[in-house]
Protein backbone atom coordinates (compact mmCIF):
# COMPACT_ATOMS: atom_id res chain seq x y z
CA UNK A 1 0.00 0.00 0.00
CA UNK A 2 2.69 2.15 0.88
CA UNK A 3 4.70 1.66 -2.90
CA UNK A 4 0.86 2.32 -4.36
CA UNK A 5 0.67 5.82 -2.42
CA UNK A 6 4.12 6.96 -3.25
CA UNK A 7 3.57 5.84 -6.92
CA UNK A 8 0.26 7.45 -7.36
CA UNK A 9 1.96 10.70 -5.43
CA UNK A 10 4.94 10.62 -7.65
CA UNK A 11 2.35 9.90 -10.99
CA UNK A 12 0.20 13.42 -10.24
CA UNK A 13 2.94 15.14 -9.64
CA UNK A 14 4.97 14.61 -12.78
CA UNK A 15 1.40 15.51 -14.45
CA UNK A 16 1.30 18.24 -12.49
CA UNK A 17 4.99 19.27 -13.72
CA UNK A 18 3.97 18.38 -17.39
CA UNK A 19 0.60 20.62 -16.89
CA UNK A 20 2.78 23.79 -15.75
CA UNK A 21 6.01 23.18 -17.87
CA UNK A 22 3.74 23.03 -21.11
CA UNK A 23 3.93 26.07 -23.67
CA UNK A 24 1.00 28.00 -24.75
CA UNK A 25 -0.51 31.31 -25.38
CA UNK A 26 -1.41 31.88 -22.18
CA UNK A 27 1.62 31.51 -20.07
CA UNK A 28 4.81 33.94 -20.10
CA UNK A 29 6.69 31.49 -21.91
CA UNK A 30 4.52 32.05 -24.94
CA UNK A 31 4.53 35.44 -24.88
CA UNK A 32 8.24 35.66 -26.12
CA UNK A 33 6.93 34.21 -29.54
CA UNK A 34 6.49 36.33 -33.02
CA UNK A 35 2.84 34.55 -32.69
CA UNK A 36 1.26 31.49 -30.54
CA UNK A 37 -2.12 31.18 -32.66
CA UNK A 38 -5.16 29.62 -30.12
CA UNK A 39 -4.94 26.30 -28.69
CA UNK A 40 -0.92 25.94 -29.45
CA UNK A 41 0.70 23.52 -26.97
CA UNK A 42 4.24 23.01 -26.61
CA UNK A 43 4.65 19.94 -24.18
CA UNK A 44 7.13 19.20 -21.54
CA UNK A 45 9.19 18.78 -20.98
CA UNK A 46 10.62 21.48 -23.83
CA UNK A 47 13.32 20.55 -26.01
CA UNK A 48 16.31 23.78 -26.69
CA UNK A 49 13.88 26.76 -27.95
CA UNK A 50 15.27 30.02 -28.74
CA UNK A 51 14.83 33.10 -31.66
CA UNK A 52 11.29 33.00 -30.43
CA UNK A 53 11.24 36.39 -31.53
CA UNK A 54 11.27 34.82 -34.69
CA UNK A 55 9.16 32.13 -34.55
CA UNK A 56 5.40 31.20 -35.16
CA UNK A 57 3.15 28.89 -34.75
CA UNK A 58 0.07 28.61 -35.96
CA UNK A 59 -3.72 27.49 -34.44
CA UNK A 60 -4.26 24.41 -32.21
CA UNK A 61 -0.84 22.57 -34.00
CA UNK A 62 0.51 20.70 -30.83
CA UNK A 63 4.12 20.11 -30.67
CA UNK A 64 5.43 17.29 -29.09
CA UNK A 65 7.93 16.60 -26.00
CA UNK A 66 11.60 17.42 -26.16
CA UNK A 67 11.29 19.17 -29.77
CA UNK A 68 13.56 21.72 -30.60
CA UNK A 69 12.53 25.13 -32.49
CA UNK A 70 15.30 27.72 -33.06
CA UNK A 71 16.29 30.52 -35.15
CA UNK A 72 19.35 31.63 -35.71
CA UNK A 73 22.81 30.62 -34.05
CA UNK A 74 21.91 31.05 -30.71
CA UNK A 75 20.17 33.66 -28.20
CA UNK A 76 20.11 37.23 -28.35
CA UNK A 77 20.57 37.70 -32.31
CA UNK A 78 19.02 40.22 -34.13
CA UNK A 79 17.52 38.29 -36.99
CA UNK A 80 15.88 41.30 -39.19
CA UNK A 81 12.13 42.09 -39.33
CA UNK A 82 10.75 38.63 -40.71
CA UNK A 83 9.69 35.57 -39.34
CA UNK A 84 12.58 33.02 -39.72
CA UNK A 85 10.50 29.61 -38.89
CA UNK A 86 6.56 29.20 -39.51
CA UNK A 87 4.74 26.21 -38.75
CA UNK A 88 0.81 26.53 -39.93
CA UNK A 89 -2.70 25.40 -37.99
CA UNK A 90 -3.15 21.95 -37.05
CA UNK A 91 -0.03 20.73 -37.15
CA UNK A 92 1.19 17.95 -35.12
CA UNK A 93 5.76 18.00 -34.88
CA UNK A 94 6.07 14.03 -33.13
CA UNK A 95 8.79 14.29 -29.99
CA UNK A 96 11.88 14.68 -30.70
CA UNK A 97 12.03 16.50 -33.66
CA UNK A 98 14.45 19.22 -34.67
CA UNK A 99 13.52 22.78 -36.45
CA UNK A 100 16.58 24.18 -37.01
CA UNK A 101 16.13 28.04 -39.02
CA UNK A 102 18.63 30.49 -39.90
CA UNK A 103 16.65 31.82 -43.43
CA UNK A 104 13.54 30.39 -44.09
CA UNK A 105 11.50 27.14 -43.31
CA UNK A 106 8.07 27.19 -43.76
CA UNK A 107 5.63 24.44 -42.91
CA UNK A 108 2.04 24.50 -43.99
CA UNK A 109 -1.13 23.70 -42.24
CA UNK A 110 -2.05 20.22 -41.26
CA UNK A 111 1.42 18.86 -41.38
CA UNK A 112 2.17 15.70 -39.50
CA UNK A 113 5.77 14.15 -38.40
CA UNK A 114 6.93 11.06 -36.79
CA UNK A 115 8.87 10.87 -33.83
CA UNK A 116 12.55 12.88 -34.28
CA UNK A 117 12.32 14.50 -37.65
CA UNK A 118 14.83 16.84 -38.59
CA UNK A 119 14.33 19.50 -40.76
CA UNK A 120 17.05 22.64 -41.51
CA UNK A 121 17.74 25.42 -43.94
CA UNK A 122 21.44 25.44 -43.10
CA UNK A 123 24.44 22.88 -43.57
CA UNK A 124 28.09 23.18 -43.71
CA UNK A 125 30.17 23.78 -46.56
CA UNK A 126 33.34 22.09 -47.75
CA UNK A 127 34.68 24.55 -50.28
CA UNK A 128 38.06 25.14 -48.43
CA UNK A 129 39.63 21.14 -48.37
CA UNK A 130 42.66 22.96 -45.62
CA UNK A 131 39.86 24.22 -43.17
CA UNK A 132 37.95 22.34 -40.69
CA UNK A 133 34.79 21.89 -42.27
CA UNK A 134 32.90 23.15 -38.94
CA UNK A 135 35.05 26.54 -39.08
CA UNK A 136 33.25 27.55 -42.66
CA UNK A 137 31.02 29.68 -42.75
CA UNK A 138 27.62 27.49 -43.15
CA UNK A 139 25.21 28.09 -46.46
CA UNK A 140 21.65 28.71 -46.47
CA UNK A 141 18.54 27.59 -48.63
CA UNK A 142 14.86 28.19 -47.91
CA UNK A 143 12.79 24.91 -46.69
CA UNK A 144 8.86 24.77 -47.61
CA UNK A 145 6.83 21.57 -46.99
CA UNK A 146 3.51 22.04 -48.52
CA UNK A 147 0.20 21.52 -46.47
CA UNK A 148 -1.66 18.15 -45.52
CA UNK A 149 2.12 16.27 -45.81
CA UNK A 150 3.20 13.55 -43.69
CA UNK A 151 6.79 13.15 -42.54
CA UNK A 152 8.09 9.50 -41.19
CA UNK A 153 10.06 8.98 -38.61
CA UNK A 154 13.34 10.09 -38.84
CA UNK A 155 13.23 11.78 -41.70
CA UNK A 156 15.77 14.32 -42.46
CA UNK A 157 14.67 17.67 -44.73
CA UNK A 158 17.69 19.19 -45.65
CA UNK A 159 18.57 22.78 -47.36
CA UNK A 160 16.45 23.99 -50.25
CA UNK A 161 13.93 21.34 -49.81
CA UNK A 162 10.59 22.45 -51.34
CA UNK A 163 7.88 19.68 -50.63
CA UNK A 164 4.24 19.96 -52.57
CA UNK A 165 1.01 19.52 -51.12
CA UNK A 166 -0.36 16.33 -49.58
CA UNK A 167 3.08 14.29 -49.77
CA UNK A 168 4.52 11.49 -47.57
CA UNK A 169 7.76 11.17 -46.78
CA UNK A 170 9.24 7.91 -45.48
CA UNK A 171 10.46 6.97 -41.69
CA UNK A 172 14.35 7.54 -42.45
CA UNK A 173 14.33 9.34 -46.15
CA UNK A 174 17.15 12.21 -46.52
CA UNK A 175 15.06 14.61 -48.82
CA UNK A 176 16.92 17.27 -50.80
CA UNK A 177 15.16 18.92 -54.19
CA UNK A 178 11.95 19.85 -55.22
CA UNK A 179 8.85 17.39 -54.99
CA UNK A 180 4.95 18.05 -56.85
CA UNK A 181 1.84 17.50 -54.80
CA UNK A 182 1.08 14.57 -53.84
CA UNK A 183 4.13 12.32 -53.86
CA UNK A 184 5.55 9.77 -52.11
CA UNK A 185 8.64 10.31 -51.31
CA UNK A 186 11.20 7.71 -50.17
CA UNK A 187 15.16 6.75 -49.87
CA UNK A 188 18.69 7.91 -49.55
CA UNK A 189 18.62 9.87 -51.38
CA UNK A 190 14.79 10.15 -51.34
CA UNK A 191 12.92 9.94 -54.78
CA UNK A 192 9.06 10.16 -55.73
CA UNK A 193 8.32 6.19 -55.84
CA UNK A 194 4.54 7.44 -55.77
CA UNK A 195 2.36 9.95 -57.88
CA UNK A 196 -1.04 10.46 -57.91
CA UNK A 197 -3.10 10.77 -60.87
CA UNK A 198 -6.56 11.46 -61.38
CA UNK A 199 -8.29 8.61 -62.79
CA UNK A 200 -5.34 6.38 -62.08
CA UNK A 201 -4.69 6.72 -58.42
CA UNK A 202 -1.10 6.57 -57.10
CA UNK A 203 1.20 5.15 -59.47
CA UNK A 204 4.98 4.76 -59.89
CA UNK A 205 6.53 7.82 -61.61
CA UNK A 206 6.48 7.45 -65.43
CA UNK A 207 10.02 6.94 -67.28
CA UNK A 208 10.27 8.38 -70.38
CA UNK A 209 6.72 8.39 -70.95
CA UNK A 210 6.37 4.85 -70.63
CA UNK A 211 5.02 3.65 -67.28
CA UNK A 212 7.73 1.24 -65.87
CA UNK A 213 6.60 -2.67 -64.81
CA UNK A 214 5.11 -2.72 -61.08
CA UNK A 215 7.31 -3.43 -58.49
CA UNK A 216 6.05 -3.98 -54.89
CA UNK A 217 8.63 -1.06 -53.36
CA UNK A 218 9.85 -2.22 -49.76
CA UNK A 219 8.63 -1.31 -46.25
CA UNK A 220 10.86 0.95 -45.80
CA UNK A 221 10.00 2.95 -49.26
CA UNK A 222 6.19 3.53 -48.86
CA UNK A 223 5.14 2.70 -45.04
CA UNK A 224 6.23 6.03 -42.60
CA UNK A 225 5.72 5.58 -38.85
CA UNK A 226 2.36 5.56 -37.91
CA UNK A 227 3.00 7.34 -34.41
CA UNK A 228 2.77 10.92 -34.78
CA UNK A 229 3.19 12.04 -31.30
Amino acid sequence: MVRRAAGTLIHRGWNAIRAAGTVSPANPAGYRFRRLGEGVCIAFPVGAIFGEAWIEIGEHTLVGERVSISAGMGPGVDLGPDPIVRIGRSCSIGRGSHIVGHQSIDIGDHVFTGPYVYITDQNHVYDDPETPIGRQWPRNRPVSIGSGSWLGTGAIILPGTRIGRQCVVAGGAVVRGEFPDHSVIAGIPARVVRRYTPGEGWQPPQLNGARPAFTEPSPAETAPALDPA
